[in-house]
C-alpha cells in the first residue's frame, strides 16, 4: 500500500508549502523538481529513512534535500497512511532553527485540532 501526500491549509485556506515550493520552482527550478521528486517518493514506505528523510522529534519529520542551500518540507503521519506537509524551508546550516520547528508544530497542532 502507498502513503499519500497531502498539504496542510490554515482555516482561511492558504496553503504554506505549496506558496514555499512555488517560490522554489521560481528562485531554483532544479532543487524544486528535487523536492517534488522526494515527496512522490515519500509514498512509499521504503525511503522513509536517511538519506531522504529522518525524524527531527515531537512526531516531525524532515524531507531533506542538500544543495547550496538546504531544503526542508517538514512534515507528519497520520492514521490510514497519511502523510500531511506543514512547512518548508530552506537554509545554510544542518540544523533546523527553532523557530521553523514552532511554526512546523504549531501549524500540526492546527490540523490535529481541526481534523480529529
Amino acid at each position: 500500500m502507498q502513503f499519500t501526500v497531502e498539504f496542510y491549509e490554515t482555516s482561511s485556506g492558504q496553503c504554506p508549502v505549496r506558496d514555499f515550493l512555488n517560490d522554489l520552482k521560481k528562485s531554483d527550478p532544479d532543487d524544486f523538481a528535487s523536492v517534488v521528486a522526494g515527496l512522490a517518493k515519500l509514498r512509499n514506505r521504503l525511503y522513509h529513512r536517511p538519506p531522504l528523510s529522518k525524524s527531527v522529534g515531537n512526531d516531525l519529520f524532515e524531507l531533506r534535500h542538500v544543495g547550496k542551500l538546504n531544503t526542508r518540507v517538514l512534515y507528519f503521519f497520520m492514521k490510514g497512511r497519511r502523510i500531511v506537509a506543514v512547512h518548508g524551508i530552506r537554509h545554510k546550516g544542518r540544523e533546523i532553527p527553532a523557530r521553523d520547528r514552532e511554526t512546523a508544530m504549531g501549524r500540526r497542532n492546527d490540523w490535529l485540532v481541526r481534523h480529529e
